[in-house]
């Protein structure tokens, strides 16, 4: 994983849009995005996200791909829906099994964009809340597990109680 500005500039959401580091990593901690990176199995169990989802409360689970020969005609559509600005009533969770892409996420107070690069092993959860995007990269394919407290809820404005509850969290700290 590699946490850095978002550029702004038009073009390609899939590109890097590189602007400048972070000046520290805490940063995500400080605005609720966690981060870990457990290398992806060989056999298929998971007892590092099993002790997590037991630990956070995530009851489901489910793995999702996306490519350009498995969403077809939809791929291009798909992948702009995925780019509008967003935010959840609960945590989104992903943790990257293979494949890589780009979540970003805006700083509070200044709703500057910071570009998370996330490949195969990096797991990241974003707080119910934050503003929030996804895209793939220039390769244009990832495998993701989803992990879930319950169904997933979309949050739309900032008078969602969630929103509040979020900014009031990242305040204190």
């Amino acid at each position: 994983m590699r946490a850095y500005y978002f550029d702004n500039l038009p073009g390609d959401q899939r590109a890097p849009h590189y602007d400048r580091e972070l000046p520290d990593i805490a940063i995500l901690d400080k605005i609720g995005v966690l981060h870990w990176h457990i290398p992806v199995s060989t056999n298929g169990e998971y007892p590092e996200i099993d002790a997590l989802s037991r630990e956070r409360d995530y009851k489901n689970r489910d793995v999702i791909t996306i490519t350009k020969e498995g969403l077809g005609e939809l791929y291009e559509s798909k992948i702009k829906m995925f780019y509008e600005e967003h935010m959840h009533e609960d945590e989104e969770i992903r943790y990257i099994l293979d494949g890589s892409g780009y979540f970003d996420v805006r700083e509070h107070p200044t709703d500057t964009w910071i570009r998370i690069a996330v490949s195969a092993g990096d797991l990241i959860v974003l707080p119910a809340g934050i503003y929030h995007r996804f895209t793939l990269d220039e390769h244009n394919v990832i495998q993701a597990m989803r992990l879930f407290k319950d169904e997933p809820k979309d949050a739309t404005t900032d008078t969602n109680p969630h929103r509040q509850h979020y900014l009031e969290a990242i305040s204190v700290s």
